[in-house]
C-alpha cells in the first residue's frame, strides 16, 4: 500500500525535538521528504540521521525562525534539495512567562515574533510553491495537488492561562492566521489547519524544578511549568495522565495526509479532554 506522504515535502520548523521532531520522524516513515529546522544544530542533524538511519530522506536547516531571513532560507532549503513544497508545520516556539503587571516588552515582543511573525513570514515565502504551482497545475489539468499548511496552537490560546499573557495572545493570533489562509488559499486547494495542545510531554510542559532554562536572544529564559500548577492541570485531564509527542504528531500526519483533503480552517483540541 502506497504511504500516505509518499514524495510529498514538507518543512517542520522546531523539529529537533519534542513535537517537531516526532512529527519528521512519522512524516518520513509515511514518505515525505522533511526539512528538519531547529534553533541549535545538533539536535536537528540528529533527527536527520535518524531519518537516514531509517531508509527516509531529510536534510536540515538551522537556524533562529524569527530571523529575517529564516523564511526564505528554509524554503529554498526545500525546493534545493527536493524540487518542490507541500506541506509547512510552523511548530517552533517556546514561553516566557510573567503576570501582566511584571511583564516586559521584550517578553511580548518574543512570543509574537516566534508565534506569529515567523509562521507568517514561512507562509508568505512559500507562495510561489503553493499558489503559482497550484495555478500551473490547473492550467495543466484542471486541479491543483492538495497542499497542507499547519499551525502548532495552544489551550492556552483558546481558553488563555494565568502568567501566560503575551503565549495565549500569540496562539490565539496563530488561530486567526489559519483561518485566513484557509479562505485566501482555499482556491489553490491549500488546507490551512491549527491544533491546540493542552499538556504534551515535552521540556516545555516538564515540572520547571526539572529543566534547565534555554537561550534566546542572549537570555536565560526559564521553561516548563511548577510542579504545584503541574499537578493541578494534570489531575482536570480527564484521560489522567500528559500526551506524548507521538500522540501529538498523529494528530498532525492526520491534517497533512489525503484523509483531511476536505478539512481546513479547523482549530483541533488534543488535550486529553483538558478543557481549561
Amino acid at each position: 500500500m502506497e504511504k500516505m506522504l509518499q514524495d510529498r515535502v514538507a518543512i517542520i520548523t522546531g523539529s529537533g525535538r519534542g513535537i517537531g521532531r516526532a512529527a519528521a520522524l512519522l512524516f518520513a516513515q509515511e514518505g515525505a521528504k522533511v526539512v528538519v529546522s531547529d534553533l541549535d544544530a545538533q539536535p536537528a542533524e540528529e533527527t536527520v540521521e535518524d531519518i537516514k538511519k531509517a531508509g527516509g530522506q531529510a536534510v536540515a536547516y538551522v537556524g533562529d525562525a524569527t530571523a529575517p531571513e529564516f523564511a526564505e532560507g528554509i524554503v529554498k532549503t526545500a525546493t534545493d534539495n527536493f524540487g518542490a513544497l507541500h506541506i509547512i508545520v510552523n511548530n517552533a516556539g517556546y514561553t516566557w512567562d510573567a503576570v501582566v503587571h511584571k511583564m516586559t516588552d521584550q517578553q511580548w515582543e518574543a512570543m509574537m515574533d516566534i508565534h506569529v511573525k515567523a509562521p507568517f513570514r514561512i507562509i508568505r515565502a512559500a507562495a510561489p510553491y503553493f499558489r503559482d504551482a497550484a495555478k500551473k497545475e490547473m492550467s495543466e489539468s484542471g486541479q491543483a495537488v492538495a497542499r497542507k499548511i499547519i499551525n502548532i496552537s495552544s489551550m492556552a490560546g483558546t481558553n488563555g492561562n494565568p502568567g501566560q499573557a503575551n503565549y495565549s495572545s500569540a496562539k490565539a493570533a496563530m488561530m486567526g492566521l489559519t483561518m485566513t489562509i484557509a479562505k485566501e488559499w482555499g482556491r489553490f486547494n491549500v488546507q490551512c489547519n491549527c491544533i491546540a495542545y493542552g499538556v504534551i510531554d515535552t521540556r516545555l510542559t516538564k515540572a520547571k524544578e526539572e529543566v534547565d532554562s534555554i537561550e534566546m536572544g542572549g537570555k536565560k529564559v526559564a521553561v516548563g511549568i511548577p510542579e504545584a500548577q503541574r499537578r493541578m492541570m494534570l489531575a482536570m485531564i480527564p484521560l489522567g495522565r500528559v500526551g506524548t509527542a507521538e500522540e501529538a504528531a498523529s494528530a498532525i500526519l492526520f491534517f497533512v495526509s489525503p484523509l483531511s483533503n476536505y478539512v481546513s480552517g479547523q482549530i483541533l483540541k488534543v488535550s486529553g479532554g483538558l478543557s481549561l
